[in-house]
């Protein structure tokens, strides 16, 4: 599975529990979790790679969601565990 495929994934489960994802030009390094009133939004900067984007995307599910009780395919689960 792709770095790609990951962020894809890790989205798509944010966006299942209630998280605005919004891409923007960030400068490259920026973008993560962040909780605006009481809206829950996370960032993905369109100037980083996949790879930095996937690993905050990361933390940003372990962090709101409880991994343990959900079924998540074998590689983003690891990759989750990994990241943290």
């Amino acid at each position: 599975m792709d770095k790609q495929s990951v962020l894809d994934e890790l989205l798509a489960l944010l966006e299942q529990n209630s998280v605005i994802v919004r891409t923007d030009a960030l400068g490259g390094g920026g973008g993560g979790l962040c909780k605006i009133k009481d809206k829950t939004i996370f960032f993905v900067d369109s100037q980083s790679s996949t790879l930095e984007n996937a690993q905050l995307c990361a933390r940003a599910v372990a962090e709101l969601l409880e991994i343990e009780k959900i079924y998540l395919r074998p590689q983003v689960r690891e990759f989750i565990e990994n990241a943290g």
